[in-house]
């Protein structure tokens, strides 16, 4: 795994990692961490160029210049454009899944197919859309946050797991390749795209996404429910939904192996 760094033109740095040749396949991160969480999911993915960005406020980047998505996919699509020549499939995680969403919708990155693993459309609940945390839990989170940063990433972390799901050496083996390589965001970057998620929704363009896409969700995840996943992908034209049983927010660090050959489908799928 090498590491990488692009100077955007205001002259923050947005630093990636990647491994391996072939087509490029790109891993958005979520909340808190960085890319080093897709770092084993990049060694299951032979024959690909597995490109693995900190998002801005993250591991190694500058943080973001505000924390918006659409300013978070403006760095992005700035370093897609210099990284990466031709169409990428442009996978994202849960935040990093709204970005990667924000990215298809403008299609203007070389996006060719869409992957998205436990994201949402709308983070938080309303009376049109109950698949979601009630935005009271997410502004008691904020606030928490403020207090005891530290023991808040912990908490949301262990939300990351249905209960069950991991046993503790599998637990302290994702938090050594995961969690400790990429360190602690951006306190400010992070607890503004935490506030973020309490207003964030993309429902209304969905319709706009033009390119194949894969949604890939555990069917016991408590940050977004599959009921999420299951409306995403039945709202994107071109979607198609793989429910991971027993999975919680993260089933590419409990069922790697699952995941890994679902991606290699969806990459292979139409073709």
């Amino acid at each position: 795994m090498t590491r990488q760094e692009h100077r955007l033109a205001d002259g923050r740095s947005l630093s990636w990692q990647e491994r391996g040749s072939g087509p490029p396949l790109v891993l958005l991160h979520g909340w808190s961490l960085s890319g080093a969480a897709f770092s084993e999911m990049a060694g299951l993915l032979d024959g690909f160029r597995v490109l693995l960005p900190d998002l801005p406020g993250h591991g190694h980047s500058s943080p973001p210049a505000t924390a918006t998505l659409s300013a978070l996919a403006d760095d992005l699509a700035a370093w897609l454009t210099a990284a990466v020549a031709g169409p990428v499939v442009l996978g994202g995680w849960s935040l990093g899944g709204m970005v990667a969403l924000e990215l298809a919708v403008r299609q203007t990155a070389p996006i060719g197919r869409l992957l998205l693993v436990a994201t949402t459309p709308r983070f938080t609940t309303a009376p049109d859309w109950p698949h979601g945390l009630p935005v009271l839990q997410v502004r008691a989170l904020c606030r928490k946050l403020e207090r005891c940063f530290e023991a808040t990433l912990a908490d949301f972390f262990a939300l990351t797991f249905a209960e069950g799901e991991v046993d503790e050496a599998r637990l302290r083996t994702i938090r050594a390749f995961a969690v400790r390589p990429g360190g602690l965001p951006e306190r400010t970057a992070a607890a503004a795209l935490l506030g973020l998620l309490g207003v964030q929704d993309q429902r209304s363009v969905l319709a706009q996404i033009a390119c194949p896409t894969l949604v890939v969700h555990g069917s016991l995840d408590r940050v977004t429910p599959l009921a999420a996943g299951r409306a995403l992908a039945a709202a994107v034209p071109h979607g198609q939904l793989r429910e991971v049983a027993g999975a919680g927010h993260a089933p590419f660090w409990t069922q790697p192996l699952a995941v890994a050959r679902a991606v290699r489908e969806f990459c292979a799928w139409g073709r």
